[in-house]
């Protein structure tokens, strides 16, 4: 059973976006022309402000049957969708007072220029506040605005070096462990989307807090910090333990490299995403559809220190044995990977970007839109959704704007009407530990997610100050709990090398480091909802509660009784917020999916990886897992916003893959529009125009550096520090399209210095000489060597029952009027098994500290 067919169809509906009657005001480049899509995405008439001759990102390949011109690039729009442009010279006075006014009515601010710009004209967030004290300023800069290296030089691939992304990503070392190719930087612009996404979060959020209390605030986020805390297991495993972890091909990374393969070729060298899962499952499919194998439950083959995918713990190296040889015997559109999922086998093919726009599930889920470009005579394709809801719905818009379109209207309309609904409920303020408000104030969330997909979107809401409250049960508890130190962290300040990991001894904990970090300012409590007693008393916190969030499987909360339509019987305006692999509404709403899988079928784990033939390299970690609690938690806030202003709850029906997809509009309307199919080129990115570009060796062990020349200036510099003035004479490196075109060849020459040099001071003198760079940077190197992100306090030190006092990653985004807090409104990191159950069912349900010692006694709680 899922929802009911009218809620469904509802979600369906052409309806407007929660952002319907919300201006947004875009200034910048591209590093924030993500977080204005996903506002105008969310219903937001999205302004965006270009210089004389076009914004940069006009001039970004590919283009419209590869003509390049001014309105012809799919970058620009796949990332201007549903925005409205027109052209201001900012070094105009006559300009500078229409931005002025422009600003005076706008609710919100997107601002991705350069340090100071704004404020040299008189249009920085206190000058523009002070005229309109309900402005949401939201800031994207590449280093944030404090820090010795607030100044320095970015691009997309510098960004995933230093922030760690792509020592997590790449091939595996050669039999010896020397890593003979270089670590990956998964294209293309995921730093910009990973910060984007965090900041239209709390745009939203702060717009909550607006119409409570009128007032607006300053965002501010740095590209770098933002990243940084995007990997997975390796940040905490080395706070921790301090084990450092190593990358694997298209698998986790981890502290050593294993024999398990996760991706397994076809005949016609395509590739499937495969686990093993056990014996049970896997023989009698293998016996039918493969040609049998040597499947067993364990083999001996568990290395400790290596982690695999959930179902690949037993025999994950023999059973892969069987998995390959049958799929060596399929094309790839013949493996029989629908049937393996109906068996319960988590296999899926490793799609490329395109082929995903007629798949009969995203069609279903209306995941693509058809966008007319009326110029061209033809509609165009693009990933227009990433959640289905009755609510807070996704508006595909007009397509991109043509260059200063709609001057007429912007300069001839007045300032936006906002809808107002109900007056909402005002609610007493509960002071943060800044001794402020916080965002989510009054919001409480009744939260039985687990992971990291949705348990992690629940830690972002804690953070902006809703009550959550995490409910387990101890016969399913939430897996991540391993990662505490033996001898705590005392025995890890002593340590010079990796130390012993315990895993929980009993209910109570130790909650370990990888939970630590992904349940922080949360209040836990047990229940057993399977039990009669136990369903009734999760209804009775239903009604105390404005959203229920959960991450299983689709199907499970609705068999246990508390799916939305009975929910909203409890409790008519309850938000109820559901994330899985696939979505529950649609063709695959059965089929099982982990981060990995969801990855290889969305389309981004081929899009990472060098040329073909070298197979993907994918990702080193769940990154849709992350980007999922992104996402999810987005639409958890917009639901909120929703309710604020029109009084109604909503189901909501997230999606990792429709996450996934969601990047990948580039590839995306290259298909529609040009017929070409995504191709992986490396560490370039496929859309600036830059040379070099890469990744390159330095000096010792796998060291490596990140470089981007995008201008003849830059390249002059490069030139100049590496004291290579031959360079400049070679007239096939003459022009930055003939650096590109001749990109091998100068990439060789490029690290024929570099693989000399130390890669810090390189870094050092490359910034120095105005050249964005970046050191492929490991968990201890942001750890322990970073001064931007100690300078930004990317880290917040929380104490955690039967763990002790550890780091957390802090939110990423810094809030002038509601400041987050990771430890949420407890001041507290991750909860212990149970660890609030008087004081929820206290408060809550006014239960005495006696009923629930009778509850637990009788297997309730």
């Amino acid at each position: 059973m899922t929802v009911s067919d009218d809620t469904a169809r509802t979600a369906r509906s052409a309806a407007p976006g929660t952002l319907d009657g919300i201006r947004v005001l875009e200034i910048g480049d591209h590093q924030g022309e993500y977080c204005a899509l996903v506002l105008a995405g969310l219903g937001a008439d999205v302004i965006k402000i270009e210089p004389p001759g076009g914004a940069a990102s006009r001039t970004f390949p590919p283009f419209a049957d590869d003509e390049p011109g001014t309105d012809r690039s799919l970058y620009f729009w796949a990332y201007n969708r549903g925005k409205r442009s027109i052209v201001l010279d900012l070094d105009d006075e006559a300009d500078v007072a229409t931005t002025r006014r422009l600003i005076a009515e706008a609710d919100v601010i997107i601002d991705s220029t350069s340090h100071g710009y704004l404020d040299e004209r008189g249009l920085g967030q206190e000058t523009s506040r002070a005229s309109n004290p309900g402005l949401v300023f939201g800031r994207l800069s590449p280093f944030g605005d404090v820090g010795p290296r607030r100044d320095w030089k970015a691009s997309d691939v510098v960004h995933l070096a230093l922030g760690g992304v792509v020592m997590n990503c790449g091939y595996d070392p050669d039999p010896s462990g020397h890593y003979d190719l270089p670590p990956i930087a998964p294209q293309s612009g995921h730093s910009y989307a990973i910060a984007g996404e965090q900041l239209a979060m709390t745009v939203i959020a702060a717009l909550v807090y607006r119409h409570r209390s009128g007032a607006g605030q300053y965002l501010s986020c740095a590209i770098h910090e933002a990243v940084a805390k995007n990997t997975e297991g390796d940040l905490m495993s080395w706070v921790a333990l301090r084990t450092p972890f190593h990358r694997q091909t298209c698998r986790h990374s981890a502290p050593t490299v294993s024999r398990y393969r996760t991706i397994v070729p076809t005949k016609d060298a395509r590739w499937f995403m495969t686990t093993t899962r056990d014996s049970a499952l896997l023989a009698p499919f293998l016996e039918k559809y493969g040609i049998g194998g040597n499947v067993r439950d364990t083999d001996g083959e568990e290395d400790a220190g290596s982690r695999v995918l959930p179902g690949m713990e037993k025999g994950a190296g023999s059973n892969m044995d069987a998995i390959e040889h049958t799929i060596r015997r399929y094309l790839y559109d013949d493996v029989p990977w629908h049937e393996a999922q109906a068996a319960g086998l988590m296999w899926v093919p490793m799609r490329k970007p395109h082929e995903n726009i007629d798949d009969p599930h995203w069609i279903a889920r209306r995941t693509y839109s058809e966008v007319e470009h009326p110029e061209l005579g033809r509609s165009v394709t693009y990933p227009t959704s990433k959640w289905l809801a009755t609510g807070s719905n996704w508006v595909p818009g007009r397509r991109a704007p043509l260059l200063d379109e709609d001057r007429a209207d912007i300069l001839s309309s007045g300032a936006t009407t906002r809808p107002r609904g109900p007056e909402p409920t005002r609610l007493l303020e509960r002071m943060s530990v800044h001794n402020k408000p916080s965002a989510l104030s009054g919001v409480t969330i009744l939260d039985f997610t687990w992971m990291l997909a949705s348990a992690g979107a629940t830690r972002f809401l804690a953070s902006l100050g809703a009550d959550v409250i995490k409910v387990e049960w101890h016969k399913n508890l939430d897996p991540r709990r391993g990662g505490a130190p033996v001898g705590g962290r005392a025995a890890r300040e002593m340590a010079t090398g990796p130390v012993e990991s315990r895993w929980p001894a009993d209910l109570g904990g130790p909650v370990g480091a990888q939970y630590n970090n992904k349940n922080p300012g949360k209040r836990g409590i047990s229940l057993n909802v399977k039990h009669p007693e136990g369903l009734a008393l999760a209804k009775r916190l239903v009604q105390q509660c404005n959203v229920v969030t959960e991450g299983f499987s689709p199907g499970v909360m609705e068999g246990w009784g508390l799916g939305y339509d009975e929910l909203r019987a409890i409790n008519p305006n309850v938000i109820y917020a559901k994330q899985s692999g696939m979505g529950s509404q649609g063709v695959y709403g059965r089929f099982r999916t982990i981060g990995p899988v969801a990855a290889a079928f969305s389309g981004v784990s081929d899009m990472s990886g060098l040329a073909e033939p070298m197979p993907p390299a994918g990702w080193g970690y769940s990154y849709l897992d992350w980007y999922g609690a992104y996402s999810f938690a987005l639409a958890v806030v917009t639901a909120v916003l929703h309710r604020e202003r029109t009084g109604e709850g909503q189901w909501i029906d997230a999606s990792q893959c429709e996450v996934g997809l969601y990047l990948t509009g580039v590839p995306a309307l290259d298909w529609s529009v040009n017929r070409r199919p995504w191709q992986r080129d490396g560490n370039r990115s496929p859309h600036l125009l830059a040379g070099p570009e890469g990744i390159y060796r330095c000096a010792g062990e796998d060291a490596w550096i990140a470089i981007t020349c995008s201008t003849e200036a830059e390249w002059a510099r490069l030139v100049e520090t590496a004291r290579r003035p031959d360079l400049l004479d070679r007239p096939e490196f003459g022009t930055l399209a003939g650096r590109r075109e001749h990109g091998r060849l100068l990439d060789k020459e490029i690290e024929s210095w570099t693989s000399g040099q130390d890669a810090f001071a390189l870094m050092e003198a490359l910034q120095t000489a105005g050249v964005p760079a970046g050191v492929a940077q490991t968990a201890a190197d942001r750890y322990d060597r970073d001064p931007q992100l100690r300078a930004l306090d990317w880290l917040t030190e929380l104490e955690a029952t039967n763990f002790g006092r550890w780091p957390v990653a802090a939110p990423s985004v810094k809030m002038s009027e509601t400041p987050q807090h990771a430890g949420g409104i407890v001041n507290r990191a991750a909860p212990a098994y149970g660890e609030h159950n008087y004081e929820v069912y206290g408060s809550l349900l006014g239960m005495s500290e006696e009923e629930v010692d009778a509850l637990r006694a009788d297997g309730i709680l």
